[in-house]
């Protein structure tokens, strides 16, 4: 019976199809296929060479002497197919004979050698067995060969490596989220529990409560519709429940028009260059994708910074460009800008923002089959860029007017709405 790791058999007294048995089972199969064949093709040659008549005369006889002297005349005819006979059942009996000692060794080495090449295989088993969110630090590190075990074992690492970061990720986001909610609900009961235990609260403290409770359970209710709409965009990655043809710049003026205060309050030059980047899609999220962009720019930027948006397409890809001054940013740290509750690269909880714009933008493009990708600008800011397949020409064409007019022209100055 052959059992790996300890695992019993489906049924009891019933060999596993192994794939160490079935390699084995082959093995030995074409050995003595392969010994038959040339022990056949022996027979053949020997019985041919010692039947052939062509160097006997006919009617010729030979003379035998048998083991006590005595001598016979016997045809030459008959002699040689008596000799024939009995070499080629030798032949056959002693061939058979090798054959199956050559097979019996065959198999048996066949099944020592399957096994050590399997071993790792055996391995893989064993470390998916002790798998558990707590143990996912447990590698292979095969040293063997460059061949397709080793190709197997380096890549069932690399996949615990994904699922590693996978669960970290997971775990941060959690802590997080954990974190960002508890903090405007301990605000809450903690302006209530001081304003009740005040006997001589006036009804100016209670309002002064009322506007406090008011703005923390605002900032919890974003904070779960952002999440809601993380969870919600990341589920539907290339199966958007609605898909019509839309122009990225869509959401960009409302946006800006929400934005316009802060963008003032700043000083910001604002410059917008919209050309067509129609794609397939989901209109509200990727509003909601042009709106996040628009919104990070103005809220991380500086006094007198620059704010420039920028759509267009070359048929194949369209693509929106929202580029910001502000605090000079390292490379490196730009990709922990899209993960959840990081800003500026790293964690911080109980600030302004939940944190979860980038990480909704992101999102967004990849259910729609994009790519996000960021650059930090020389002297401070960012420049992120959002690439989307384009639609159709057919269907890029056949957008209609009043939806292209919601892409403002070229405007530079403080952010301000479109007229129409």
């Amino acid at each position: 019976m052959t059992v790996y790791g300890g695992q019993a058999p489906s049924k009891p007294g019933r060999l596993r199809p192994t794939l160490r048995l079935r390699l084995t089972l082959l093995n030995g199969v074409l050995l003595f296929g392969a010994g038959l064949l040339l022990l056949v093709l022996a027979w053949l040659l020997v019985r041919d060479q010692l039947m052939s008549t062509d160097r006997l005369a006919p009617g010729s006889s030979v003379t035998l002497v048998d083991a006590d002297g005595s001598t016979h005349t016997e045809s030459a005819t008959a002699w040689q197919a008596s000799m024939a006979s009995t070499t080629t059942t030798e032949l056959m009996v002693k061939g058979f004979l090798a054959l199956l000692v050559i097979v019996i060794a065959g198999v048996v080495g066949g099944h020592l050698l399957t096994g050590r090449a399997l071993r790792p295989l055996h391995q893989v088993t064993g470390t998916a067995r002790r798998l558990s969110t707590e143990t996912l630090d447990h590698r292979l590190h095969h040293t063997g060969p460059d061949d397709e075990v080793k190709e197997l074992a380096d890549t069932f690492d690399g996949m615990l490596d994904r699922l590693s970061a996978a669960f970290g990720s997971q775990k941060r986001f959690v802590a997080n989220a954990s974190h960002e909610l508890r903090t405007p609900l301990a605000v809450m009961r903690t302006e209530i529990d001081v304003t009740m235990a005040d006997p001589d609260a006036t009804v100016d403290d209670l309002r002064r409560m009322g506007t406090v409770v008011r703005d923390a359970s605002s900032r919890a209710n974003e904070l779960i519709e952002a999440l809601l709409l993380l969870a919600r965009t990341e589920a539907q990655a290339g199966r958007l429940a609605k898909q019509i043809p839309v122009d990225l710049a869509r959401g960009v003026p409302s946006t800006l028009a929400a934005v316009a205060a802060e963008s003032e309050r700043l000083s910001l030059q604002v410059s917008t260059d919209f050309a067509p980047a129609v794609v397939i899609g989901d209109p509200s999220l990727l509003e909601r994708l042009a709106g996040n962009l628009v919104e990070n720019a103005v809220r991380y930027n500086v006094t007198h910074g620059v704010l420039n948006v920028r759509t267009g397409s070359d048929g194949r890809q369209a693509w929106l460009v929202v580029a910001n001054d502000g605090p000079e940013l390292d490379q490196r740290e730009v990709p922990g800008l899209f993960e959840p509750f990081r800003r500026g690269g790293v964690e911080r909880t109980g600030t302004r923002g939940a944190g979860l714009g980038l990480s909704i933008v992101r999102a967004v493009a990849g259910a729609h089959g994009g790519t996000v990708q960021a650059v930090a600008r020389p002297g401070g800011g960012l420049e992120v860029t959002v690439l989307i397949p384009a639609a159709d020409p057919a269907v890029a064409a056949s957008l209609t007017a009043p939806a292209r007019e919601a892409a403002p022209a070229r405007v530079r100055g403080v952010a301000r709405p479109q007229p129409h």
